[in-house]
């Protein structure tokens, strides 16, 4: 992957610095990791933000984990926070299927689809959505607990070696565009040089 691209669409140090959340760690956020783009930070970012973006809750609960655990593996702590927005209002429910499906199937329960409970939403204030999916969550018991855990590490952990994978063959095609590039100049020169020579 390349920098610029995770550049032009990351805020910047300062802007996560100043995050009331973020400022809760302090001194802990001079690690170098946390703000410099290579292949591990960046897929410890991405594998973080997959992990903790299922973490019920709203927005700012996922980032302060996301915060806490990048700083804990000293991982790029923008890829992380940002790559929690992948679990929003308009996703969350069919991972929640998912993972209530891995759960039931893990737990011996049925696996028949989730039980009938009711999340009313369109009834709520949006203030009161995260309670009423925190509570509707709970209602699902350990069968929706056992299937997150296990898929958040699932999509952590593929996450991790896809980043890994992908940025190794965006590194190897651009060393052959270069290595392509310097091969034309070249011969390019020498066919300047016979001309010149004839």
């Amino acid at each position: 992957m390349s920098r610029k691209f995770f550049k032009k669409y990351l805020p910047s140090h300062e802007t996560i610095r100043r995050n009331r959340f973020v400022a809760l760690f302090g001194e802990r956020l001079q690690h170098h990791n946390l703000w410099h783009l290579h292949r591990r930070s960046v897929a410890g970012g991405f594998a973080v933000g997959l992990f903790t973006g299922l973490i019920p809750g709203s927005n700012p609960v996922q980032f302060f984990f996301a915060a806490l655990f990048a700083v804990a593996f000293k991982v790029n702590l923008p890829v992380a926070v940002i790559t929690t927005l992948y679990s929003n209002p308009f996703t969350i429910l069919p991972i929640y299927v998912v993972a209530y499906e891995i759960g039931a199937f893990l737990t011996g329960g049925t696996s028949n689809g989730m039980p009938e409970v009711g999340l009313h939403l369109m009834d709520k204030s949006i203030s009161e959505w995260g309670p009423a999916l925190i509570d509707w969550v709970v209602s699902l018991g350990k069968p929706l607990l056992v299937g997150m855990l296990l898929l958040a590490l699932l999509l952590s952990s593929t996450g991790y070696f896809a980043v890994r994978a992908g940025w190794r063959l965006f590194a190897i095609y651009e060393w052959r565009k270069r290595a392509r590039r310097r091969r034309q100049k070249n011969e390019q020169n020498m066919s300047g040089m016979d001309g010149d020579s004839g």
